[in-house]
């Protein structure tokens, strides 16, 4: 349908934000409107009286309308100014409500933070963050789940946790992530244990026959392990596979087994004797630290708080 001479008909298929004025150029007509003058109106909106009359103008050429007539007096709306002055303004208070609407989100986002960390992290790391963010965020209620890191993946990808951090050597499916640190898997063994008393260094092949106390499959640990190992026979059948590493530790404490278990894990245990360190040639277990989230979804509110503080801090 065609229109009348001088008028103006929206192409088909033009997009909405190309035929309708922006939300600054509508907040300055309802200023004219308000104030009688452009001057004014330039000044309640924070830009140039020059850059008012460029957006009005603008504004008139984009609807095909004259808006404001100007005069030594000031400035009035043309009868078309009044009218779309009145739609002008449900726009804008439309957007008051969305904007509104967005800080509850905000708000709501930012009351809570739900946490998955696979179990080294959880137990050696996680706690200092966690201190520092409660300095920094104290209104956040923060959740922790410690799993696996199969476990952790998990939960992010059914969105059930806001942040994860994993152990292993690369990131699981479905999710983007980004090394925070390193750590140093190391054989240990109780202090009577045959290994500590050894004159020459483990080797790879012997830890690899020999049954060990480990983590399950699907552990940061395990999955490091069995490929250090791969090409050495790959890893005999553990002795005990346990869930978490304080069992792991009690277990070759206790004179089981030997174990291969995060340096984080074993300070104190070294420390005061109750575990020795098994040197093994040739054989170096180092695994990444991450941070993960679902892919696409970059970390905001709390989690992206709580990605800065655990950055280069592993």
């Amino acid at each position: 349908m065609s229109g009348a001479p001088g008028e103006r008909v929206p192409e088909s298929g033009v997009p909405l934000a190309h035929r309708v004025p922006d939300l600054g150029a509508l907040e300055l007509l309802l200023a004219v409107a308000r104030l009688g003058s452009l001057g004014r109106a330039a000044r309640a909106t924070g830009i140039t009286q020059p850059a008012a009359s460029s957006r009005i103008r603008s504004m008139e050429r984009q609807l095909g309308v004259a808006l404001v007539d100007r005069s030594p007096r000031g400035s009035e709306l043309t009868d078309a100014g009044v009218l779309v002055t009145d739609w002008a303004r449900r726009v804008v208070e439309a957007a008051e409500a969305f904007d509104a609407g967005a800080q509850a989100l905000r708000g709501r986002r930012d009351s809570r933070l739900r946490v998955a960390a696979s179990m080294t992290i959880a137990e050696y790391l996680l706690p200092g963050w966690l201190v520092a963010l409660r300095a920094q965020r104290p209104g956040t209620a923060v959740s922790l789940f410690a799993g696996n890191s199969s476990a952790v993946a998990a939960r992010l990808l059914a969105g059930e946790a806001d942040l994860g951090f994993v152990e292993g050597l690369d990131v699981p499916a479905g999710l983007d992530g980004a090394v925070i640190g390193r750590d140093r898997l190391i054989v240990v063994a109780a202090p009577t244990h045959p290994w500590s008393r050894r004159r020459r260094e483990l080797t790879a092949a012997e830890l690899a026959a020999t049954p060990l106390i480990l983590r399950e499959r699907g552990s940061g640990t395990r999955q490091v392990l069995d490929a250090a190992l791969a090409g050495h026979g790959g890893l005999a059948d553990p002795l005990l596979e346990l869930a978490s590493t304080t069992a792991v530790k009690a277990a070759v404490v206790s004179e089981a087994a030997p174990s291969v278990l995060s340096e984080l894990a074993v300070g104190e245990e070294l420390t005061a004797r109750r575990l020795v360190e098994i040197p093994v040639a040739g054989l170096r277990l180092v695994r990444d630290l991450r941070a993960v989230w679902p892919t696409g979804q970059r970390p905001a509110g709390p989690a992206r708080h709580l990605l800065g503080l655990t950055r280069g801090a592993a």
